[in-house]
């Protein structure tokens, strides 16, 4: 087993994993944190993404070791402390973004770590930087309406 120190939505952790572990795995069975999900396990999907320093990685192929004195944001961090959603989930809900639901959480991250770098995409940005997020179930048109309506609530918020 090795120790990995990191910070995950804002709270560190020292986590023994054994060195083949993925971030994933970590996040999942050490922590709790079942908000990212293991779509394909071979990095392709997009449902496992979470945002380590400021960048969407696929938590099931990052190795957990590599996370060592990293900060780790997952879907569970987005909500503030009185459980108010983050815009993107209000939008995601309004836009009608969410079926069966098993992508969105990666869905979510991929599209808050776009918005972090580039708070006024294009149609065409947001396409291109969800790319490696799948969904099955509801198409990507209102995926792309609540990243969209999300990028306008931020902006928004920013101008208060």
């Amino acid at each position: 087993m090795k120790t990995v120190n990191l910070t995950v939505n804002g709270a560190p952790y020292e986590v023994a994993v054994k060195p083949s572990a993925t971030l994933l795995s970590l996040l999942r069975d050490n922590l709790g944190l079942i908000g990212t999900k293991e779509g394909c396990g071979s990095g392709d999907c997009g449902a496992c993404t979470v945002i380590v320093d400021g960048k969407a990685v696929v938590s099931c192929i990052y190795p957990a070791l590599e996370a060592e004195g990293r900060s780790v944001l997952t879907i569970e961090g987005l909500t503030d402390l009185d459980g108010k959603l983050h815009p993107l989930q209000e939008s995601f809900l309004e836009e009608g973004a969410v079926q069966c639901g098993y992508c969105i959480p990666g869905m979510i991250m991929s599209a808050k770590a776009l918005l972090d770098k580039n708070p006024e995409p294009t149609e065409e940005q947001i396409k291109k930087e969800m790319a490696g997020n799948l969904c099955r179930c509801t198409g990507y048109v209102r995926i792309v309406k609540a990243v969209k309506k999300a990028a306008e609530k931020l902006q928004a918020k920013v101008e208060v």
